[in-house]
């Protein structure tokens, strides 16, 4: 589901197999080692770099996936002397491995939402994995059941994270998500995460490609009762296709009459949420910043 990678039921091949996930993690550690020898914080370097202080901590803890363009950038700015521009060419090839690090049966829906020109998701039980927050998504990996190692929860953080590469496209896929009120109200991963994580949909759902949409508890109608689904055209394409999951049972949903009817639950449940603005309205009273 959009909320969490389903549980394997195929042999899964590690990130570390192929090399990728180390090589990210030694550009990370030269990317800090260049920018504490500038002199530059994270947020100053992601003030110049056009994107967030958090990317920038993620980069270089090796969790999140450094584009090659941002490389490009950054060498420059941080007087590196080409040290970056070098890491281009083997960071490109690495993430092309990479997209291969989910579960067998998993990766082609993941290889079609990282391409997709559109995705609509709704979320019922925790916010989607493509809007959480690194230690939002260690607090939902670290407590499901069965328990995961500490190596697979870190494992699994690194590739959800992966995923909200997404956004940094140009151009970008048009997305939508309809969460429910009670999504916004559980705590997962304690009080301090949880604000982090709120600030964090306002952030996204400030983009220009992006809307969100809270669905109120107090609603008296509710037009989909069957779980979480999400919603995508691909690359290429002109006609959706879903994706939903229940207890760690994956369907990629194809079928144009079988879409169309989630397609028409979702367009309902989006008449009936709060609008994009009213729903960052009601995620900054949360915040007690109104």
């Amino acid at each position: 589901m959009a909320n969490s990678e389903p549980e394997e039921r195929r042999p899964e091949r590690p990130a570390e197999e192929d090399g990728t996930a180390h090589l990210f993690r030694a550009v990370g550690k030269q990317l800090k080692v260049l920018r504490v020898r500038a002199g530059m914080s994270q947020k100053e370097l992601g003030a110049v770099a056009h994107c967030g202080e958090d990317l920038i901590s993620a980069m270089e803890r090796g969790v999140r996936t450094p584009q090659p363009e941002f490389l490009a950038l950054a060498d420059p700015l941080l007087g590196a002397g080409g040290v970056l521009l070098a890491a281009v060419e083997d960071v490109r090839e690495a993430q092309k491995k990479a997209r291969t690090r989910h579960p067998e049966w998993y990766r082609g829906y993941a290889k079609m939402e990282a391409e997709a020109i559109e995705l609509h998701l709704y979320a019922n039980q925790g916010v989607p994995g493509l809007l959480q927050t690194e230690d939002y998504a260690r607090g939902v990996f670290s407590k499901r059941r069965p328990l995961l190692s500490e190596e697979r929860v870190e494992k699994r953080v690194s590739d959800r994270l992966a995923r909200q590469q997404i956004f940094e496209r140009w151009p970008g896929p048009t997305c939508s998500f309809v969460l429910e009120e009670a999504v916004l109200q559980r705590p997962i991963g304690g009080l301090d995460v949880h604000v982090v994580q709120l600030r964090q949909l306002l952030r996204y759902g400030r983009m220009r490609n992006v809307e969100i949409q809270v669905l109120p508890t107090s609603c008296e109608e509710h037009p989909n009762m069957d779980g979480a689904f999400n919603l995508l055209v691909p690359k290429g394409q002109h006609h959706q296709v879903a994706y939903t999951e229940a207890q760690g049972y994956p369907k990629l949903i194809t079928d144009p009459g079988e879409v169309r009817l989630i397609a028409d639950r979702y367009g309902i449940m989006r008449a009936l949420a709060l609008t994009p603005r009213e729903s960052l309205d009601l995620i900054e009273k949360m915040l007690g910043e109104r």
